[in-house]
């Protein structure tokens, strides 16, 4: 369950989706999750800069702590200036998240890899961290991270990139293969590409004026027709509609997807997407068809990997 959404303020503009999102709008998100057996929550201090790690915590006090896990991020472009700012930034979130241990805690991209990866070692043996992850991070910077924590006697447990139909970068650098063959989970981000594969907006309906989105996907919906039309089309002959079929796919690759959830309906979505079966003639047809769009979706923080 992704909550970068849930750091939103709700005025147009600040953020990338323009969302307002209420308390009891969450909890009941966080109600159907549960019910239908989702358990790990990611959310990160730069999302909202603290705003959604607080609204998640909040959310998920009514649950007992082992009935659910926890997902959040150090970020290297916004760490201070003391002795140990990834300690620092972990007990923020552990207040934010009110909780006195991260499930699986990352470093949120790759900036001087041997500087920061040192500093999750402590954090692993005082158990306040359980697993560890690297997002937005390159096959050799995953592998540096990996020795670095590796010569402590831990290991890079996961791997977070945005990989979807439209960027599938991290496959074509060998990092899916990687973790296949290390036994390492590869977590797909913007599968949807923020709504732009979920067969709702094209160009006669774009995306919401003033948010950020619209200025980065409006401009290519037309591209995407005909690849939402057939994530449409296989949706309507099962039942579903086309973000299942793009989650379906992910899924398919191998990848665990993180999905945005806002809505209740969202989790309905990723209920059917565990359900649907895509051939390999359709998997092969859909990569086509994005690869036909020809359009570059690599958000500004992202590294070419």
């Amino acid at each position: 369950m992704g909550t970068w959404a849930w750091g939103e303020s709700g005025e147009i503009g600040n953020g990338y989706f323009g969302s307002h999102l209420t308390r009891p709008d969450l909890e009941e998100v966080a109600h159907k999750a549960h019910a239908a057996g989702f358990t790990l929550w990611d959310t990160a201090l730069v999302y909202g800069m603290g705003r959604s790690e607080t609204a998640l915590g909040e959310v998920l006090r009514r649950y007992a702590r082992s009935d659910y896990q926890l997902s959040t991020k150090f970020n290297p472009r916004i760490a201070g200036t003391s002795d140990d700012p990834v300690a620092d930034m972990m007990e923020q979130s552990l207040a934010n998240l009110g909780t006195d241990y991260i499930d699986l805690y990352w470093i949120h991209n790759p900036a001087d890899v041997p500087r920061w990866t040192p500093h999750l070692i402590p954090l692993l043996k005082s158990g306040k961290v359980k697993h560890i992850g690297v997002s937005n991070h390159n096959l050799s910077e995953i592998k540096l991270a990996d020795q670095i924590l590796g010569d402590a006697g831990f290991r890079v447990e996961a791997i977070q990139n945005h990989y979807s139909l439209l960027y599938r970068s991290s496959e074509h650098a060998g990092i899916l293969d990687y973790c296949r063959n290390q036994g390492i989970a590869f977590f797909a981000y913007m599968v949807l590409e923020q709504g732009a594969l979920t067969g709702r907006y094209g160009p006669e309906n774009p995306m919401p004026q003033g948010s950020r989105r619209a200025e980065i996907y409006n401009g290519m919906l037309a591209q995407l027709k005909a690849l939402t039309d057939k994530l449409d089309s296989i949706g309507q002959s099962q039942g579903t509609a086309a973000s299942a079929v793009a989650t379906a796919w992910a899924i398919a690759k191998g990848t665990t997807p993180i999905i945005g959830v806002t809505k209740p309906h969202h989790v309905d979505g990723l209920v059917q997407a565990r359900s649907i079966t895509l051939t390999n003639d359709d998997i092969a047809e859909l990569e086509a068809l994005a690869d036909a769009a020809n359009v570059n979706t690599r958000g500004f923080w992202e590294q070419e990997m």
